[in-house]
């Protein structure tokens, strides 16, 4: 058997078969050419992108964890410190109101004497006052019951009298 005539019997003409195979085998290399080989090139590119956008996500995602544990940190040294500022102000401010406190009562001491003082010394006016006054009487009494002169009026007598006074 010839191998035309199984082509033929088939009816199949060789010739057009070998064109289209060539047409093909010429498509496949232009094809291989012009798009599989760019379009394979876009695909890598593609893919190498891909791969370094995953990259950078697991890299970001291990620095927003090392960023999430040292901010942790820092909240938690913050809150220490804000403890001890606050336990160093709350010292701070019982030690400045006993001093206060302290202050005040010494004031108070202070302006007591000093209201004692005074009481007295206005006692000691008053009755020096009072003396003088009962000695301003006395001789008066005594010029109207004795009628005598004034001058004349011995100031022992005085004394005498205003002491007795001062004694009652």
């Amino acid at each position: 058997m010839e191998s035309g005539g199984i082509f033929e019997q088939l009816g199949i003409n060789w010739k057009l078969l070998l064109s289209q195979a060539v047409n093909f085998f010429i498509l496949l290399i232009i094809l291989r050419l012009f798009v599989y080989k760019p379009l394979l090139t876009v695909i890598r590119k593609r893919n190498e992108k891909i791969k370094e956008g995953l990259e950078k996500a697991k890299e970001a995602s291990i620095r927003l964890a090392e960023v999430d544990v040292i901010a942790k940190e820092h909240l938690k040294k913050a809150d220490q410190d804000s403890i001890t500022i606050i336990k160093n102000t709350e010292e701070r401010a019982k030690k400045l109101e006993e001093s206060l406190v302290k202050k005040a009562e010494d004031r108070q001491k202070e302006l007591l004497a000093q209201m004692q003082i005074s009481n007295e010394r206005q006692r000691e006016d008053a009755r020096a006052r009072i003396l003088q006054g009962a000695s301003e009487l006395v001789k008066k009494i005594l010029i109207k019951t004795v009628e005598l002169n004034p001058k004349d009026i011995d100031e022992a007598l005085i004394d005498k009298a205003v002491s007795k006074l001062s004694k009652e």
